[in-house]
């Protein structure tokens, strides 16, 4: 069994700073095999931001993989974010567009969603699903695949569809293709855990999608600050969603739901 925690939309610039050592302290009690963070790690890609979410980062536990969103790309210098959107981004977080984890049982690929052409949008393009297929291609049959994005590819029902990654349909049909068992994303702020099947009808073929809240940020869109802890095993994955209790100080489970695989198909198999 693997321990994935599972962060997004820190917002350094925005941050609640109440909320950074607890953080950090769970996050290191809980021992993760693998540390994700799903995008935004700043509010407006500026230097000072991203280095403090570098230095945050730091004292985290390791290996990570993380991937920029929309906010890590400048809003309002037009050279930078035309000509070097992601420029600060490679030099203080990470230079690897595209981070890969991979031990006996899973492998994490993370695949950059965020676009210096729209404000807040995603998008994926072919290059970016062959390479993923060549590198899902060289892990196990028997590894539990699992990718990385900061926009979504699918949503709950209430949700605007503009929300969705750019091309999410051809993405999923080549996640379809390598067996793709699990997508990680944030982007709205919104913690949800489903399968694609409603959305995307591939036969025999339906993915576990999970969402993460804003981990940090004080932009909360009416949803306390949380974060996911994933149980992964062979053929089941404990989604456990922990929240910011104000009352305690601190973030505490509020919520687990359990999904079981059979065949290439998710499906929850109970909740508490």
């Amino acid at each position: 069994m693997r321990t994935i925690v599972h962060l997004s939309d820190l917002h350094f610039g925005r941050v609640d700073h109440d909320l950074l050592h607890p953080l950090q302290q769970l996050v290191t009690r809980l021992a993760p095999d693998v540390v994700v963070v799903s995008g935004d790690l700043t509010q407006r890609a500026k230097t000072e931001e991203f280095k403090a979410a570098r230095a945050w980062l730091d004292t985290l536990p390791g290996p990570q993989i993380v991937v920029p969103g929309n906010h890590d790309i400048p809003l309002y210098n037009v050279a930078s974010r035309f000509l070097t959107p992601l420029r600060k981004y490679t030099r203080y977080v990470t230079l690897d567009l595209a981070p890969e984890y991979v031990d006996d049982e899973i492998a994490v690929l993370g695949i950059n969603t965020a676009r210096s052409l729209t404000f807040k949008d995603g998008r994926v393009n072919k290059e970016q699903l062959a390479q993923m297929k060549l590198r899902m291609q060289a892990a196990g049959l028997h590894h539990t695949r699992i990718i990385v994005t900061h926009h979504p590819f699918d949503l709950p029902e209430h949700y605007d569809q503009d929300e969705l990654v750019d091309r999410a349909p051809m993405a999923m049909r080549a996640f379809a293709e390598c067996g793709v068992d699990l997508l990680l994303a944030g982007h709205v702020h919104t913690s949800h855990a489903g399968n694609s099947a409603r959305r995307y009808q591939i036969e025999g073929y339906a993915a576990l999608v999970v969402q993460a809240g804003t981990a940090t940020s004080t932009r909360g869109r009416g949803e306390a600050n949380s974060f996911n802890v994933l149980q992964i095993a062979p053929d089941d994955v404990q989604v456990e969603r922990y929240s910011w209790i104000e009352g305690t100080a601190s973030f505490e489970p509020v919520h687990t739901e359990c999904f079981r695989r059979s065949g290439d198909v998710w499906s929850l198999a109970a909740e508490s």
